[in-house]
């Protein structure tokens, strides 16, 4: 599977484009809403968000009644904004007013200078805007449901803000973990900041007035967790197709993300080889879907670029968003002298936000490494050559 997004942030509309959707799957646009929705939540959020836009979804092609064809899809989210910077972002008509010419430190104002010659910097933060998040998030919501089809289930939650940590809710245990999602999800969808840790989210929802008050943006850490994987998606043959190099470059592409862990992560460099490995064991029990298990998931599910049948764990942390209300050192670039950078209208803390975009943009890279494996021109196809590989991971020595 493969797609596009376009648009820009105060243009007509986003429009995205998902390829490789076999037929004969039922779509619930209500569940890709939900998605949206809930992006456009989490306290710090700002009032073009959570206000302005509804993010409404629309499906322009790839469905009929509700079922994939099995041709592109296509879907289009429309900016309410719109109406008041026709004049502003006309794609054809004449174009003028709310020119930028004061860089933000942190943002692709100036680098967007630097790479297209643009005078006016909104030609360049426009696209690059977190706004076109709306759109792969809608994207994500649905290759969930193909993923789901099999089993697969992805979640995130908030376990650091502005400094606040939440208390681990279990060790990196893959026997663990399934047993409390469901638990996980709800205390998380429940939390205004999407964490689990209700203490630590009221102290984040301190954290978070404190730096509205004083003009500042904070981020942080969100992690997601994806249960119901089977071995073997993606390969270590090629460098481009590893699946840990493909998840990390999806989680980096989202705006204001600066790192990402897999697993241990960077706790791993100081420890022994002993301490990180995880053990191989015999599988037990009828449950059991492999002929072996791991006592431990240090690897976060991944060993080689390939799954391990684990759970998949990432981490990715955001920095404090580029607009601060009080503004930062940078220069007119009319006159290359010293100035204030420009303000534009922006949220104080979009982490809780960004781990929706994460499971997204992680479902839509697992969802193509689930096609590539599996295949098939429709859903059935797909179900019979998975239950086949299930069979296979069962007797298989």
């Amino acid at each position: 599977m493969r797609f596009l997004t376009a648009g820009e942030s105060h243009g007509p509309m986003l429009v995205g484009i998902l390829e490789g959707m076999p037929a004969g799957l039922s779509i619930d646009l209500t569940r890709i809403q939900s998605d949206c929705d809930r992006r456009r939540s989490g306290f710090g959020r700002g009032a073009r968000t959570t206000k302005i836009e509804s993010d409404t979804v629309e499906v322009v092609s790839g469905l009929r009644g509700g079922v994939t064809l099995g041709s592109p899809i296509a879907l289009q989210i429309a900016n309410k904004d719109w109406k008041n910077w026709k004049g502003v972002m006309s794609p054809t008509g004449k174009a003028s007013g709310r020119e930028v010419f004061r860089p933000r430190p942190g943002h692709a104002d100036l680098a967007g200078r630097y790479k297209y010659g643009f005078d006016d910097l909104r030609n360049a933060l426009e696209r690059a805007s977190a706004r076109e998040t709306a759109m792969r998030t809608a994207l994500g919501g649905l290759v969930r449901q193909y993923l789901e089809v099999f089993g697969v289930d992805i979640l995130s939650h908030v376990v650091q803000l502005g400094g606040v940590e939440a208390k681990p809710y279990t060790a990196l245990s893959g026997s663990a973990l399934p047993g409390v999602l469901a638990r996980l999800r709800s205390e998380v969808e429940s939390s205004p900041v999407r964490t689990a840790d209700q203490a630590a989210g009221k102290r984040m929802v301190t954290r978070i007035e404190a730096a509205r008050a004083a003009g500042d943006t904070l981020g942080g850490v969100v992690e997601v967790l994806v249960t119901g994987l089977k071995p073997g998606l993606g390969a270590y043959t090629h460098w481009d197709q590893k699946l840990d190099g493909r998840l990390a470059q999806a989680l980096m592409s989202i705006p204001a993300i600066k790192g990402v862990e897999i697993g241990l992560g960077f706790a791993a460099s100081a420890m022994l080889g002993t301490e990180v490995h995880d053990p191989i064991v015999p599988a037990k029990g009828k449950a059991a879907t492999t002929r072996y298990t791991r006592t431990r998931n240090n690897a976060g599910g991944l060993e080689g670029g390939v799954t391990n049948g684990e759970p998949l764990v990432l981490r990715a942390a955001m920095k404090p968003i580029s607009t601060t209300m009080k503004g930062l050192p940078s220069v007119d670039i009319r006159t290359g002298k010293a100035d204030t950078s420009q303000v534009e209208r922006s949220d104080v803390c979009a982490l809780p936000a960004a781990g929706v975009v994460a499971e997204a943009v992680v479902a839509l890279v697992l969802a193509d490494a689930w096609a590539a494996k599996f295949g098939g021109d429709t859903i059935d196809d797909t179900r019979a050559a998975v239950a086949a590989y299930a069979r296979l991971l069962k007797s298989a020595r």
